[in-house]
């Protein structure tokens, strides 16, 4: 009898576990954590749309919908197409919803996308985004908001070092124009020098050359027309009110005339935060105003600016992964003790304390291991315990041992961890300090 074949994962996707799941984990819990101090309502989309939704936002000529979408026809014969971004989605449930009587809104999502392109480093077939959009706010200040959040995020995550804010401008919907007119006369002038790519691009999506990666495009993108002698004096204060509120706020950038946003609906700020420790391929994050595309979808004309960030290119950036240490470990000794345990490890978990029952192994490994899990006390249950009803509470950090009951045990978890607390405060309160005096010094 042949052996079975046992199933691999399909090629481009990835099955996230251990300390990849951690990182994970951790920045999406970041990003949940700071969208509420933002004010961002959480939304969940489907996974797969009307393939419609996704062709006449970003366009039937771009990569994305030409080249890369996963479409299918389902059983009704309708057009569907695993969702390869957000914004479309978010775009179109803002129609559909009649949520244009909430707007101006402020809207997050994270969760997996679909794109079938050449895998490489933090990039996969199905991948996984965060997401943040203000739909129905044609300000200035919306993108300072939005680029404050992103700008946190990344700092929040502890890899804001070596990441830079690339700022750009498209100009309104009369400077962009001016300027593709311009890019198109140039690049005809060159045509036979460009690409293949550059040359298809040429006749459909122009704007996507200035930033081909082609060696034979560079000396002919590099000499492309900047977009700031066709911006309009509109065009011009729109991008100084930006630049201008990230300034108030602290937050640094640097500005890249050849950052484009290829798709018609873009309008003024486009944006991308790069680092060059992810390869060729170094936007963590990225994002711009999309003013035209409620209007695609066939809605009324709607101002809106978002982003979008790779979750595992994020976890990649970590230093390392969070740890999740048990607070409580629980230590049975003997059969007879473990339903005790198991009585114990849920008092534990419903005060809100994370415990784990090591049922197995010898007393001192399973001590050993208990240090490990970084846990800050041992419960330890036998049949003299068993016998009294109480349990055995070690400190592991002063290896100080009581005996008590599971009620006091838990008010000495809260001692215990008021003390972390007020020990991580000092901690803070000295670095603060510190940083005071050294501005003394300068001064």
């Amino acid at each position: 009898m042949a052996k079975t074949q046992t199933p691999q994962a399909v090629r481009g996707t990835q099955d996230i576990f251990g300390d990849a799941q951690e990182r994970f984990q951790h920045v999406v819990e970041t990003f949940e954590n700071l969208r509420r101090l933002y004010g961002f309502k959480g939304v969940q989309m489907p996974v797969f749309e009307p393939t419609a939704v996704f062709a006449r936002s970003l366009g039937e000529t771009t990569d994305v919908v030409s080249k890369e979408m996963y479409s299918f026809e389902d059983r009704g014969g309708d057009s569907l197409t695993l969702r390869p971004e957000f914004t479309a989605g978010i775009s179109r449930a803002f129609l559909t919803n009649g949520w244009q009587q909430h707007a101006p809104m402020k809207l997050s999502a994270h969760g997996p996308l679909f794109r079938y392109e050449r895998p490489q480093k933090g990039r996969y077939r199905q991948f996984h985004q965060l997401d943040a959009e203000i739909i129905g706010a044609g300000e200035a200040a919306a993108d300072v908001e939005l680029l404050c959040f992103a700008d946190q995020l990344l700092s929040e995550l502890g890899i804001a070092e070596g990441v830079t804010l690339q700022l750009n401008t498209l100009g309104d919907a009369e400077s962009r124009d001016a300027w593709r007119d311009a890019l198109v006369d140039h690049f005809q002038a060159h045509r036979a020098d460009l690409s293949p790519d550059s040359q298809d691009r040429l006749s459909r999506n122009p704007l996507r050359i200035l930033d081909s990666k082609e060696k034979q495009d560079r000396p002919i993108a590099d000499s492309a027309p900047d977009i700031d002698a066709y911006l309009s004096s509109e065009a011009q204060e729109f991008f100084a009110e930006v630049t201008e509120g990230l300034d108030a706020c602290n937050v640094a950038w640097t500005r890249n005339s050849r950052l484009v946003r290829g798709l018609d609906y873009y309008r003024h700020t486009a944006f991308e935060f790069v680092t060059d420790q992810l390869g060729a391929q170094g936007t963590v994050l990225a994002g711009g105003r999309y003013d035209g595309l409620i209007e695609s979808l066939g809605g009324s004309a709607t101002p809106a600016v978002g982003w979008a960030a790779g979750i595992e290119r994020l976890g990649m950036l970590l230093e390392e992964a969070p740890e999740q240490a048990i607070e409580v470990a629980i230590l049975p000794q003997g059969d007879s003790a473990i339903k005790a345990a198991l009585s114990a490890a849920q008092q534990i978990r419903h005060a809100k304390f994370s415990a784990e029952i090591l049922r197995s192994g010898k007393f001192k490994k399973r001590m050993a291991r208990a240090n490990q899990m970084g846990a800050a006390a041992v419960i330890i249950i036998g049949e003299d315990e068993l016998a009294t009803g109480t349990v055995q509470f070690k400190i592991l950090a002063s290896g100080e041992q009581l005996e008590m009951d599971m009620a006091a045990a838990i008010e000495k978890m809260w001692d215990i961890r008021f003390s972390a607390d007020l020990d991580s405060f000092g901690a803070d309160l000295d670095e603060l300090e510190q940083q005071v005096a050294q501005l003394g010094d300068e001064d």
